[in-house]
């Protein structure tokens, strides 16, 4: 399939500035501090370790993926038109819908490989600091599954951004404002309004929807313990009972076939 062979030469670009390297050391870096300072109190307090470090890696991933994969892609079309490899890669026979999955599945491989090699690092302190017993793959494989699905998103996003820009530099400036919209505003705002509501109609019937509606908060509710939910917010807790895990998951999956496509559908449309 020609889409292989695109991201065959991603994957080999993303080697060649880094972006792999960067990738790996950011994950296993973070995950490696975070899983033992969140370790230190699983002795006295006699919680799972493997609880609290997915959930410390939860709240590091929501922050983390998003930004990675807007980084991989928000230069994916734009730079390359504005370098004129874009002209010259169209008057091969590939289509742009091959051109841009070729492109996702490799950026997609390079967020697979820097996700795996965390959990590992995290799988492996556990391992060595309280043995094997109680540990179950299920809560690993489910973190790496729908944090390939919280970064499929942000990949979709970036190329949406990419396609409608020509330079590279204002693409940058856009996914960075995204990420902060969509990380750290969208839920500042929602906090704002529950604050001003006082538990009224839009805490009961709207809020949860809202919350769900957001891939990195979708991500939040399928992997966060009902347990450490409830204690760090009542209304999470709520939300999460109401909308449910499969809304929750429903979102997660729907937001990259939609950005996806959004973005297939400017880039086809886009002169070179």
């Amino acid at each position: 399939m020609k889409a292989f062979a695109i991201a065959r030469l991603e994957l080999l670009i993303a080697r060649r500035n880094m972006w792999v390297a960067t990738s790996v050391i950011l994950m296993a870096l973070f995950t490696f501090v975070l899983t033992l300072a969140g370790g230190a109190p699983t002795g006295t307090l006699g919680a799972d370790p493997l609880t609290v470090a997915a959930t410390s890696v939860t709240t590091l991933s929501v922050y983390l993926i998003p930004l990675i994969g807007l980084l991989l892609s928000f230069d994916a079309i734009a730079g390359e038109a504005e370098r004129g490899t874009l002209a010259l890669g169209l008057t091969y026979p590939l289509s742009r819908r091959e051109i841009l999955l070729g492109k996702f599945a490799a950026h997609l491989a390079v967020l697979a490989f820097a996700v795996a090699i965390g959990l590992l690092v995290m799988v492996g302190l556990i391992l060595w600091r309280h043995g094997s017993a109680g540990l179950s793959p299920e809560r690993p494989l489910k973190l790496f599954a729908t944090s390939l699905a919280l970064g499929a998103s942000f990949l979709g996003i970036g190329y949406f951004v990419s396609a409608l820009v020509r330079r590279s530099a204002v693409a940058s400036g856009i996914v960075i404002l995204i990420w902060l919209v969509c990380i750290v505003l969208y839920d500042l705002g929602l906090l704002g309004i529950l604050i001003a509501d006082e538990g009224g109609t839009f805490t009961r019937d709207v809020f949860p929807w809202l919350l769900a509606a957001n891939p990195a908060d979708a991500f939040r509710l399928i992997n966060m313990p009902a347990e450490t939910v409830s204690v760090l917010s009542s209304d999470l807790g709520a939300a999460g009972s109401v909308v449910g895990t499969g809304m929750a998951l429903a979102s997660l999956m729907l937001w990259p076939l939609l950005t996806l496509f959004a973005a297939w559908l400017v880039f086809r449309r886009l002169e070179p």
